[in-house]
């Protein structure tokens, strides 16, 4: 602690420094400037972990990645002007998947505001599409309530993110009048209508095939046990979408797998030939449900949700039942489905459908890869990884014990999510393995924060998988554009290892499919950081798939071109 200035007067900033501390903040991500350099002085003499990032944009998704993987808000600080807008992609991202943070940027002084000052930018308008509230704080005076406003509304309800803009002259002010921060009290969610319980317990009953739907709701409620109980007591088959991934185990034998475009035949076979869906925290998102108009055609829906305003958005619900996730699953577990034949039909899918590890060849095969790695990492490792085909390999092949242990950029889908969002949950669980699986194409968007990861030590472990190109938008080009192919080579990379080795992590390079189990060992038992740089095939696609506007049950292995295009009404065209 630098104790030459313990005695100055406290200033807005080091009033706000000791209000994060009694918010329970240990680590933020951030990158100085002009107008916030009174906060970044007043962390001197804090507790605080300030991390420094090597881009704004990583500074937001590093916080965004502590609070996926730890569940507490995270927190981002940034300056004004740039530094802010540098900011609003993690914002955003944070917002379209329930993710709780706090985000700080300098502003000029409010004497100049609306002037076209140096660096002013109207941050607060700008964001304000993309938070669940925001605050440009023109005294000193609205600090405690503006802080403790902006952590309860973080946490509350459905979770995202908010922004403080602080004027530089906030900052600076006489803050020694202001008592210390107490934190708000966060209401709890009310539970769901015992009325409305009964009823969907007498709809569960009197149904022959029903199947239960969970989503990304079930992690945020922190609701997993419930949800397994769930599960458990009524026997009835489960699908998961991308969010929810890891609130049932993949071995478990109700568990039919990710629904969806990139999902298994087994799910979005059961959901198609549905009566009744149970859906628990998940928002009708159209990756998801392909043809809404075609979703679950024969079934009829019982909607559990923390928001209100997603129940019967998308799906009108037969049955809603908005509140607390917990409580409601905890009613509903005290029935037992009448459904045995239809439990072991679609079990007999999940077996007949499932994902085979052979293919053909010495080329590493990416499916297989990953599903090693789940296998051979510690089973509370946490996966973050990019977008893209690499993206949805991690899902359909991966085994997650908690939805926590798989950061994905859900969405909106953000190209240079990974690396900063597993530096920030390797800071959120310091004693557990954090991987990175990432993409040719993603890696490169935040290659700079190889820097803080090498800086800080993080061992944080990367897996690189090369295709030389992008990836996923080839694959749609291929499927829906007639291989009209624009823009997507990549085969001009460059030499990842050396790149990577000279940040000074160490780096290997692999090709072939008899180099992948020593190369994984080594990787997870690298003290640190370390690189492992896959070489995979270009022309390998993500199957199955739903083209876009198709029903679900129009599940594509290949490419129709090739064989024999779905038989559909509409168009399928990327959208």
């Amino acid at each position: 602690m630098n104790t030459s200035t313990q005695a100055a007067p406290r200033n807005g900033a080091r009033w706000l420094t000791q209000a994060l501390e009694a918010e329970g903040v240990q680590t933020l991500f951030g990158y100085p400037g002009g107008t916030i350099m009174p906060f970044y002085d007043a962390l001197v003499d804090s507790s605080l972990k300030h991390i420094l990032v090597r881009h704004e944009q990583g500074a937001a998704l590093a916080a965004n990645g502590y609070a996926r993987a730890s569940g507490k808000v995270g927190v981002c600080v940034a300056t004004s002007g740039p530094g802010a807008s540098n900011l609003v992609t993690g914002i955003a991202d944070a917002m379209l998947d329930s993710v709780p943070m706090v985000c700080l940027t300098g502003q000029v002084g409010t004497a100049l505001l609306g002037t076209d000052a140096f660096q002013e930018l109207d941050v607060f308008g700008m964001t304000m599409p993309i938070v669940k509230h925001s605050w440009l704080v023109r005294s000193v005076d609205e600090l405690p309530q503006v802080v403790a406003e902006a952590f309860r509304i973080a946490r509350e309800g459905r979770p995202g993110p908010v922004l403080i803009d602080l004027p530089k002259d906030v900052q600076l002010g006489d803050a020694s009048h202001l008592p210390d921060h107490v934190p708000a009290s966060v209401d709890p969610i009310p539970a769901p209508d015992a009325q409305r319980l009964a009823e969907a317990v007498e709809m569960i009953a009197a149904a022959e095939k029903p199947v239960i739907y969970g989503g990304g709701g079930i992690g945020l409620a922190d609701a997993v046990d419930e949800f397994r109980q769930f599960v458990e007591s009524t026997g009835i088959p489960t699908v998961l979408t991308l969010r929810g991934l890891g609130a049932l185990p993949a071995s478990h034998p109700q568990y039919l797998g990710m629904l969806g475009m990139h999902g298994t035949r087994a799910a979005n076979m059961a959901v198609q030939e549905s009566d009744l869906l149970i859906v628990v925290g998940a928002r009708f998102d159209d990756r998801a449900t392909g043809k809404l108009a075609e979703f679950a055609p024969f079934a009829r829906v019982i909607h559990l949700d923390a928001d209100a305003y997603e129940i019967s958005k998308l799906r009108s619900a037969d049955l809603a039942i908005p509140g607390n996730l917990k409580t409601g699953v905890q009613a509903l577990a005290r029935i037992r489905g009448n459904c045995n034949s239809w439990r072991a039909r679609c079990a007999a899918n999940r077996e007949k459908f499932a994902a085979r590890y052979d293919a053909p060849g010495k080329d590493i095969y990416a499916p297989a890869l990953l599903k090693r790695l789940s296998e051979v990492a510690p089973p509370d490792t946490v996966i973050a990884c990019d977008v893209g085909q690499h993206q949805m390999w991690v899902a359909q092949h991966c085994r997650f014990n908690h939805p926590r242990n798989h950061l994905t950029s859900g969405a909106l889908g953000t190209m240079g999510f990974g690396l900063p969002a597993a530096m920030g949950a390797q800071f959120a669980c310091p004693d557990r393995t954090v991987v990175l699986v990432s993409g040719d194409g993603s890696f490169m968007m935040n290659v700079q924060e190889l820097a803080t990861i090498a800086r800080c030590r993080l061992p944080v472990k990367i897996v690189l998988l090369d295709n030389a190109s992008l990836g996923m938008v080839r694959q749609w080009q291929e499927l829906f554009f007639a291989e009209r192919y624009s823009e997507i080579d990549l085969s001009d990379n460059p030499d990842f290892a050396a790149l990577v080795s000279v940040f000074g992590i160490p780096a290997t390079r692999i090709t072939q499919r008899a180099e992948v189990e020593d190369a994984l060992a080594a990787l997870l038992d690298t003290p640190g950081p370390a690189f492992l740089h896959v070489a995979i095939d270009a022309r390998a696609n993500v199957w199955p798939l739903v083209p876009p506007n198709f029903a679900n049950s129009t599940m594509l292995d290949s490419n129709p071109a090739h064989t024999k295009a779905p038989q559909e009404s509409s168009n399928a065209i990327p959208a």
